[in-house]
């Protein structure tokens, strides 16, 4: 039987929303989890607070009933990597990210490591991240678009048998045409129309976004920064709503 609220959590627009719990103290996490948990389907616990509170954080996260995004972009050598993948899936966490760019070897080793069967967590791959734009990968030994970059990353965690990658609206075309409908796509960088992008660069809409075919939206600043941040929520849940439904 599932606890209250859960339901819609996993089906409704709830679940396509990714609240990003960028705070220090297990205090502060534990606090906006409850809170905001009946209106999110993902809680995202990012490299600040697993480094401040630990892997034990994940549980006391995912006792709010949300399913929790581990959000430790590993990137190593492939054994390394594999060992802390396995190290992550044990937490009890629903999704856990690489990077991309850690290779070939270093995908298929952590797709190894990460269990299988319906219990394990997804394992997505992050390809650039909404830091960095055109200018900033000049200063990098990389060539090509952000788009370009993304769209062959993305390609590359398809085939190593990865579920999906994180990677910025602007990609979302791109990853689309040549991943197909299926291969989950999860979104940071976005922000209401008019936001304030900080250091993200490459940002989009919730609409936008999901127009383009994102299937999880990652918000963090703009609910929980908000001067009403159940009514920033609320907002950000009804423009999801609104893109999904079909036009008339």
């Amino acid at each position: 039987m599932m606890a209250p609220g859960e339901e819609s959590r996993r089906t409704g627009s709830a679940a396509r929303v990714c609240l990003a719990l960028d705070f220090a103290s297990r205090k502060d996490v534990v606090d906006a989890a409850r809170r905001f948990a009946p209106r999110a389907g993902w809680l995202k616990i990012g490299l600040e607070a697993f480094i401040s509170e630990g892997p034990s954080l994940v549980a006391d996260v995912a006792a709010t009933g949300a399913r929790v995004f581990l959000d430790l972009k590993l990137h190593d050598i492939p054994n390394t990597v594999a060992r802390a993948v396995s190290a992550a899936a044990a937490t009890g966490a629903a999704m856990v990210n690489v990077h991309a760019l850690g290779g070939r070897e270093m995908l298929l080793a952590a797709r190894g490591a990460g269990g299988a069967g319906a219990n394990r967590p997804l394992l997505i791959a992050v390809t650039l991240l909404t830091s960095l734009d055109s200018r900033a990968l000049s200063d990098l030994p990389v060539s090509g678009t952000p788009e370009g970059i993304a769209r062959r990353l993305a390609v590359l965690a398809r085939d190593c048998g990865l579920d999906g990658v994180v990677c910025s609206p602007s990609d979302l075309p791109a990853i689309r045409s040549a991943c197909g409908p299926s291969f989950l796509t999860v979104v940071p960088g976005i922000r209401p129309e008019g936001g304030v992008s900080g250091d993200q660069k490459r940002t989009g809409t919730p609409r936008a976004a999901i127009a383009a075919g994102a299937d999880i939206l990652v918000v963090g600043r703009p609910v929980t920064a908000a001067a009403d941040p159940d009514a920033a929520l609320a907002a950000l849940l009804d423009e999801i709503e609104s893109a999904r439904m079909p036009s008339r």
